[in-house]
């Protein structure tokens, strides 16, 4: 019941952009090369979702790979720089310039390193999800607080009691709050490097050629299918952060 009641806003917002999309076409005549009719979406998304799932799995795929690859890569230097703040000092920089890279720029360059297929997509994930990832977590290795250290050097802790009893665990709010970021990211990131080369099992070659094609109805309904996988993926870490984070405190605050 409660799931209900927070879901049900969210419904009736829904059903109220799609009433009034529907109605605006009507009214103000609107082309479908602009804004195709809801029903007309519907309709296509219907009878074509053999291809458009196998395409967004397919992306979706990618979408994960680079997902868990960027988000690892990112724990992994955040654990480094939080331990050797020299470290972390000398290579942020890089890390700030190398996030500033559009992605699209990126992409192309991508596609030249790994291959036009499922590699250079991941690729292009990973480096979207990387920054994010490394810096949640590298704030939440490093907000702990001194009363809290002091504790831990009175009992004689070493550096990895204190990490692994004290700054993972208060990290991990921050992490997973990235990783929700991340994953959304992920879709976005396989989506835009399909763009620049890739094969029909894609979907965002489908959607660019569907598109370029004037089957704007197709294009809209595969964006609905990358929305569709998207949210899902943000809702699967949403879950994962759920049941592991039942013992925080923020968890318990949460649920009152």
């Amino acid at each position: 019941m409660k799931a209900l009641r927070q879901w049900l806003p969210a419904v009736v917002v829904l059903l109220a952009v799609l009433v009034g999309w529907q109605l605006a076409i009507a009214v103000f005549d609107i082309q479908r090369f602009l804004l195709p009719r809801p029903t007309d979406i519907g309709s296509t998304f219907w009878s074509e979702r053999s291809a458009l799932w196998s395409a967004g799995w397919y992306t979706f795929t990618e979408a994960v790979q680079g997902f868990l690859i960027g988000s690892s890569t990112a724990i992994f230097f955040a654990l480094l720089l939080a331990r050797f703040k020299p470290l972390g000092t000398a290579m942020m920089p890089y890390f700030i310039a190398a996030n500033a890279v559009p992605i699209i720029a990126f992409a192309p360059i991508a596609n030249s390193w790994f291959g036009i297929n499922k590699g250079s997509k991941v690729a292009v994930a990973a480096v979207l999800c990387f920054f994010p990832v490394l810096v949640n977590t590298l704030r939440g290795l490093t907000s702990v607080r001194p009363s809290q250290l002091e504790l831990m050097r009175s009992y004689a802790a070493g550096n990895i009691e204190v990490f692994r009893r004290l700054r993972i665990p208060t990290s991990l709010p921050y992490v997973f709050s990235a990783l929700k970021i991340a994953s959304v990211l992920a879709m976005i990131g396989a989506i835009v490097g399909e763009y620049f080369g890739g094969t029909q099992e894609q979907l965002g070659i489908q959607i660019k050629n569907a598109a370029a094609l004037f089957q704007f109805e197709y294009a809209w309904a595969a964006i609905v299918v990358a929305c569709v996988l998207g949210t899902t993926f943000y809702l699967a870490v949403g879950l994962v952060e759920r049941l592991t984070m039942r013992w925080h405190p923020s968890a318990r605050t949460a649920q009152l």
